[in-house]
């Protein structure tokens, strides 16, 4: 069943190790990120550990990516391909959990299908970015199984374990040897997402069902076994609160009150139930309301505390129904939004774990409810194929909103409104593919929805800037930087800006700041030592490029820009060197080949030089140098050939 589950799970998501990178923290993650793509390293380790980047501190989930990177480079496939295989191990990793602890394998496997083949599942799986999603799934379900391994020893010991009918028996062993393992892999889940700080609540819910551990005067040994689980959330917790509150991503009480907060959670905890049982309208990003109608704050409240006690009074009945809900309602707290990180109302990805607990509450629950039907054995199995079914058709039809960032951000338009994330998202997909206009529309209507998203600024002036309207774009940058003071890509961008207008010793300090915020940047490096060569600082310019190399070898336009200052520096033969190794990593590169080709002119090897120049034309036909220096030489040849035929005459 568990090897059934795995492979289905691969085949449904398999589209996805087609699809492309997208523009909405990928980069940040993996493309942009020079830790990350250098691959796993002593050094890249230590930054792992050692910083809070993206406003987050977990560093197992950058080590797969750097992991990643070493194996499949840049290409997207072998990325997409390692979320697809974890989520795959994870289903079957539910399946051995609930059948381990239940002796179900029916009921698990229609939990564990059901959790596979979700449509809220794609974007924790089709998202590179979303690694950590499946990454601490897959370390947080094998901490549950190895605590309950060691709960059913402790239990057995005491001769308490009830012995469930189907449940494999253990075969003996001391049980702390679980326990250790329970505690490293809650460790390795908590160091690839914080969300797993509600493991020890978790565990608790696992002792009343299925383990029936809760017995008259065992609560506190029961509380004590999690004291070091404890420990270790309260530790990640401190940690992810710092690191957050330092990368700007915790809102301020002023700006969305608690009361807000609230309503929001109590709204969005309804919401989650409704795309659970009815899947559609699924998007990348759902906006925050600020404040919801009173009426529908209270209409959710109500509604989850009808369920709530409901359960609570069937609790003897079906306990397992109890146990599911309160794993979804305290697992979802962390990321209930009562304390506002980013600015999103919910998100599809935080259902991962915690819709597990609603799926335990309808499979069990529906069990429970029919057990008296007469039927009831053939209609349960025939409903949930239907149901899993009905999942895998719309789950491939959300996967294909996936394959690059331009249908993502346009179905995002479709499914919500006044998303100005998929506004600017779909700017920056449009931009890259050369609508430029296009994407200044989207950007003007980002910043109108929200004026004080200095991303969105950033990214109009960028676009501003290609359209030649420099002024403006300026502007736009400034606004950037005036709402985010410490963006390190603005203050690039507005070097770029300020260089386009000749203003060169404004954009070496717009350049320098951006060091100073992101010293690995190999782009800033590189644009930083153009403008110092244009000033005549050629030393300084040649460092800063070859520090750009340094970060970032393969990157041509950075040899490109060495062999130039190289020439400037009087050092043809260094400078030859650079262009053919930037004419090796970009073959296309006419203004390389035009440069080379005057470079080997300069040392008298006129045959190659012809050849480059040549080159350069064959790929751009109105270039203008490589034309004059291609004339120039074959001239030079043509008088070199007569004066040689008069020569011989005489």
């Amino acid at each position: 069943m568990a090897a059934l589950l795995v492979l289905v799970t691969i085949a449904l998501y398999w589209p996805a190790t087609g699809h492309e990178f997208v523009n909405y923290d990928d980069k940040q993650y993996v493309l942009d990120n020079t830790h990350v793509i250098s691959g796993l390293t002593l050094e890249n380790a230590r930054w792992a550990f050692g910083n809070g980047y993206a406003a987050n501190w977990h560093p197992v989930t950058w080590l797969s990516h750097m992991l990643d990177c070493q194996l499949f480079g840049l290409s997207p496939w072998g990325h997409h391909l390692t979320n697809v295989l974890l989520h795959a191990i994870n289903a079957a990793l539910v399946f051995a959990l609930l059948q381990q602890m239940t002796g179900s394998p029916l009921r698990s496997l229609f939990v564990a299908a059901l959790f596979a083949v979700h449509p809220l599942r794609v974007e924790s799986v089709a998202w590179v970015a979303e690694r950590k999603d499946v990454l601490s799934g897959f370390f947080g379900l094998l901490a549950l199984i190895f605590y309950v391994r060691y709960a059913r020893r402790r239990s057995s010991v005491e001769g308490r374990e009830p012995k469930a009918q189907g449940v494999p028996a253990l075969a003996p062993r001391p049980a702390t040897l679980d326990y250790v393992l329970a505690l490293c892999f809650f460790a390795l889940g908590l160091m690839s997402k914080p969300m797993l700080v509600t493991w020890p609540f978790v565990m608790l819910l696992l002792d009343y069902w299925p383990l029936g551990r809760f017995k008259p005067g065992r609560t506190p040994r029961l509380l004590t076994e999690k004291i070091l689980f404890l420990a270790l959330a309260a530790a990640e917790s401190v940690v992810t609160f710092a690191v957050q509150k330092r990368g700007g991503s915790v809102m301020a009480a002023e700006n969305l009150p608690l009361i807000a907060r609230g309503g929001n959670a109590l709204v969005s905890y309804c919401r989650y139930l409704g795309k659970l049982f009815w899947p559609t309208d699924l998007a990348v990003f759902y906006p925050h309301p600020g404040h919801w109608p009173v009426a529908k704050v209270l209409l959710a409240g109500g509604l989850l505390l009808g369920i709530s006690v409901l359960l609570f009074v069937q609790r003897r009945r079906s306990p397992a129904s109890l146990m599911g809900w309160l794993w979804f309602i305290g697992t979802l707290v962390p990321v209930a939004g009562l304390l506002q990180v980013g600015d999103q109302a919910m998100a599809d990805r935080y259902t991962y774990i915690p819709s597990l607990g609603v799926l335990i509450v309808a499979i069990w629950g529906a069990y429970e409810l029919t057990r008296g039907w007469r039927h009831h054995v053939i209609a349960l199995p025939v409903a949930g194929s239907v149901a899993i079914v009905l999942c895998m058709v719309l789950t491939r039809q959300q996967l294909g909103y996936w394959k690059d960032s331009e249908a993502l951000f346009r179905h995002a338009l479709e499914v919500t409104e006044d998303n100005y994330i998929a506004h600017n998202g779909l700017g920056v997909a449009l931009y890259k593919k050369g609508q430029v206009d296009e994407a200044i529309g989207h950007y003007r209507e980002a910043v109108r929805l929200e004026p004080n998203d200095s991303l969105a600024h950033d990214n109009l002036g960028l676009a501003l800037v290609t359209n030649g309207q420099i002024d403006e774009a300026i502007s736009q940058h400034q606004e950037a930087l005036r709402l985010k003071p410490d963006n390190a890509g603005a203050h690039y961008n507005l070097g770029n800006a300020l260089a386009r207008k000749g203003q060169i010793d404004g954009a070496i300090s717009q350049f320098q700041e951006s060091l100073r915020l992101k010293p690995d940047d190999a782009a800033v490096h590189n644009n930083l030592g153009n403008a110092l060569a244009r000033k005549g600082q050629i030393d300084e310019a040649i460092s800063q490029i070859q520090e750009a190399i340094r970060l970032q070898p393969a990157e041509a336009e950075a040899y490109y820009n060495l062999g130039n200052a190289f020439v400037r520096r009087g050092q043809i033969d260094e400078a030859i060197s650079q262009y053919e190794k930037a004419n090796h990593l970009k073959p296309d590169d006419a203004d390389a080949h035009s440069n080379l080709g005057v470079a080997l002119y300069r040392k008298g090897r006129n045959e190659e030089a012809i050849t480059q120049f040549r080159e350069a034309l064959r790929l751009k036909p109105d270039h203008t140098a490589a034309r004059r220096g291609l004339n120039s030489l074959l001239g030079t040849k043509a008088d070199s050939s007569r004066q040689s035929g008069s020569s011989t005459n005489r």
